[in-house]
Parts: structure tokens; C-alpha cells; sequence
């Protein structure tokens, strides 16, 4: 990794190069994305069948596997698998039941009553990835907010492993988190079906969870016949590091993140040049015991960077610019500066709350914004999972006080049929 010094221009032409890493490589796949939509509407199940004959050389050996069969799987796997889910279960489970709302309503003395219904969504479809790496982590985290939010049906869908069997850890996993029936298919083929619906998958309302770049590309362009919960792209951490932090954590903190995906970045801004330096060290030395040594030092050669800058405070002004996924302050008293902090997915505070803790185990969701898309959107919650209508009723005598109100803004936007269902009912 190189070592740049801030100056005003440096970082922020760092900031600019990492952010057109996801969009270039989005067009190279839209054509073949379009036209895989575009089949799986057509033809259904047929069409998901070809495209997982050619993308994964099998089909796999359940296509669908129900609910009841999922504790099946239980069986499959170790104790402490077994127990280190649930765990991370019970925590996801506590930090999400904090983000429950209720519905309300208001009656004011003139007879007028206001209010807000919010009511899950029916059915939500979950993609699981099932490539490089497979992700029990990922079925907890989009699960368990749709079911505190009450959700009627979540759908799974997610890759066979290479024998054409479920991955045992991500079957138990669902078992665990409570989804209601997984589909052996990935791709953007899976979620096309998600979206319209087939013989075999049902069509849902929602389309949450991480996947490759062909996933990403079409939860994007089928964004409006179907919600989704944003558009993802590749993985990134900020760290954030004063002379206080131990060079050994920020080097296996960043490699954590590279080792997800070559598209990956992994940033360290820092007060001290010392601290930086050894942080190369302490990568090159812990990369050889590392297995996705090949993907972590892709990563790092092409969009690892390290910045010296001068002081905490322009490190978060630099932080809040990027707008990053994660972003650790490995910094004395980090609890000082999270007020500044604007823009950022996740937040990680000290030098013992690693960018993996809100991974796998604390509770806080890991589906979070990326490229800097932390400026607008939030990590998915049990919010996400919900919809919202208000309703209104007044009395007659309330709406003649504002009829001559409402009446006029409606003529002066031109829409006199507006106007004239306010006047009709006082002729």
C-alpha cells in the first residue's frame, strides 16, 4: 500500500478515483443483466433452469426446500457453529426490537383526526451468496429485522455448493433466523424471479441482501417493480488512527476487508507517518498466513490506500467526504469525536471493536450503504421491512374553514378539478 500526505488535493482525488470503481464496472454487465431480466419474464422457471445450467454447469439437487425441512440441517453442523449463531442471533435480535414504531393517531378538539398505519410487508425475497465465500451471517442479518418487523413470508434465495447441495451452514442459519422456504438458485436469474414471479418462486415485494456484480446490477434495474434495499457495491473500510493505535490491528483490519472481494478498499488515514509505515510492515507480515492472500493483495495494490494528514478532526472531515461503509476511530476517547462523524454505514469506536464485530456478532446490521451512498441511505433495519399510510378525516365544519385555502392553491397550480371537489361540497 502507498503512503499519500494530505494536502487539500491528494486525498480528495483518492476519494474521487475509488468512487468510479463500482459504476465503470456496472455498464460491462448491464446488456447480459437486461437480457436475463427480460427471459426469466418471459419464460419462468424455464429460463432460470438455462441460465443455471450455464452459469453453474448443474442444477441443484432440492430446488426448494420448506420450511420444516430446514432443522434438518441443524444436524449438519457443529456444536459451536451451531451456538455462535444463535448467540449472533440473540444479539442482532436485541439491537433490532429497539427499531420497532407503532402506528398512531391524533384527535384534535375541532373533530379532525389524523394518523399513520404501518404494516409489514407481505412477502420479502432474501439473496444469501453462495460464491467465493458463503455468508450464514448474511441470512441472520436480513432475516431477523423482516421478522420483528412481522413480515407474512420471507423468501430465500441463494446458490447450491458445487455437489449441487445446500450449504448446511447457510440452511441452518435459516433455520435459526426463521425464513419460510429457500430456493436453490442465485444470479441475477434468482432475483429477476424474486421479482416477477415464477412456477416455482413466488413473487415478492422486496428485494434485500448483498451479491456479485451481475445481483447488484439487477436488483438496480428491477428497482420499481420490486423495492429493494440499495444498491450495493463492492466493500469498503475507513480506519481512522492516531498514534495511540497498535499498527498490528489496522493492518488485520484492513486486510479483513480486502479479503472480501479484488473490487474491495481498504483505507487508513492517520496523525502519524510512524504509525503508518509499520502498518505496511505489519501487512506484509501477516498476509502469508492468510488463505485469500491472491484477492487481499489485488485489493490492496489497486484500491488500498494510507493518507497522512494532520490532525484527528481533518481525518473526519475526509471521512464524512468519502462516506464510507465502515469506518473505525481507533483514536484516544473515539467517543469524542462519533459526534462529528456524518456520514459513515457503521461506526467503530476504539481500538477493541473491529470492522467483523458488527460483521458477524454485536447486533448492528452489516447490509450498509457503499460507494458513498452513506451520504443518503442507512443500513437496513426493521424499517425496511415496513410501509407506511396515513389517513386523514374531517368534519364539515373543518373543511369549510380551509376550503378557501385549499382552493386556491389548487387554482393557482392550475388544477381547477382539485379545487372543484372542495367546492361541490359546499354548493
Amino acid at each position: 500500500m502507498k503512503i499519500t500526505k494530505a494536502n487539500g488535493k491528494n486525498e480528495f482525488e483518492i476519494i474521487s478515483r475509488l468512487k468510479q470503481r463500482n459504476g465503470e464496472t456496472e455498464k460491462k454487465f448491464l446488456d447480459v443483466v437486461s437480457d436475463i431480466i427480460e427471459n426469466v419474464k418471459k419464460f419462468g422457471d424455464e429460463a432460470v433452469r438455462e441460465y443455471t445450467m450455464r452459469f453453474d454447469g448443474r442444477m441443484p439437487k432440492e430446488i426448494v426446500i420448506e420450511k420444516d425441512e430446514l432443522n434438518k440441517y441443524l444436524e449438519f453442523v457443529d456444536d459451536d457453529f451451531k451456538n455462535a449463531i444463535i448467540n449472533a442471533k440473540n444479539n442482532i435480535y436485541d439491537f433490532h426490537s429497539r427499531q420497532t414504531k407503532q402506528s398512531w393517531m391524533t384527535n384534535k378538539k375541532s373533530g379532525v383526526i389524523m394518523g399513520q398505519q404501518i404494516r409489514p410487508l407481505k412477502r420479502v425475497g432474501i439473496y444469501v451468496p453462495g460464491g467465493t465465500a458463503a455468508y450464514p451471517s448474511s441470512v441472520l442479518m436480513n432475516a431477523i429485522p423482516a421478522k420483528i418487523a412481522g413480515v407474512e413470508e420471507i423468501i430465500m434465495v441463494t446458490p447450491p455448493s458445487k455437489d449441487g447441495n445446500p450449504n448446511p451452514n447457510i440452511m441452518a442459519a435459516a433455520a435459526i433466523a426463521g425464513v419460510d422456504k429457500v430456493i436453490s438458485v442465485g444470479g441475477a436469474q434468482a432475483v429477476a424471479a424474486l421479482a416477477y414471479g415464477t412456477q416455482t418462486i413466488p413473487k415478492v415485494d422486496k428485494i434485500v441482501g448483498p451479491g456479485n456484480i451481475f445481483v447488484a446490477t439487477a436488483k438496480k434495474l428491477l428497482y420499481g417493480i420490486v423495492d429493494i434495499d440499495m444498491i450495493a457495491g463492492p466493500s469498503e473500510i475507513l480506519i481512522v488512527a492516531d498514534e495511540t493505535a497498535q499498527p498490528s490491528f489496522l493492518a488485520a483490519d484492513l486486510m479483513s476487508q480486502a479479503e472480501h472481494d479484488v473490487m474491495a478498499s481498504s483505507v487508513l488515514i492517520t496523525t502519524s507517518e510512524m504509525l503508518a509505515r509499520s502498518t505496511v510492515r505489519e501487512i506484509e507480515r501477516q498476509l502469508k498466513f492468510l488463505e485469500r492472500q491472491e484477492i487481499i493483495e489485488q485489493s490492496l495494490e489497486n484500491f488500498g490506500e494510507i493518507i497522512v494528514c494532520e490532525s484527528v478532526r481533518q481525518a473526519i472531515e475526509f471521512a464524512n467526504e468519502f462516506a464510507p461503509e465502515h469506518l473505525e476511530l481507533c483514536v484516544d476517547n473515539p467517543l469524542f469525536y462519533v459526534g462529528m462523524v456524518e456520514n459513515a454505514g457503521s461506526v467503530f469506536l476504539g481500538n477493541y471493536s473491529p470492522e467483523p464485530l458488527g460483521d458477524y456478532y454485536a447486533g448492528p446490521n452489516h447490509v450498509l450503504p457503499t460507494n458513498g451512498t452513506a451520504r443518503f441511505f442507512s443500513a437496513l433495519s426493521v424499517d425496511s421491512f415496513v410501509k407506511k399510510s396515513s389517513f386523514i378525516y374531517y368534519t364539515c365544519e373543518e373543511l369549510s374553514k380551509s376550503r378557501k385555502d385549499i382552493v386556491k392553491l389548487a387554482e393557482t397550480e392550475g388544477l381547477t378539478a382539485h379545487a372543484n371537489s372542495i367546492k361541490v361540497r359546499f354548493e
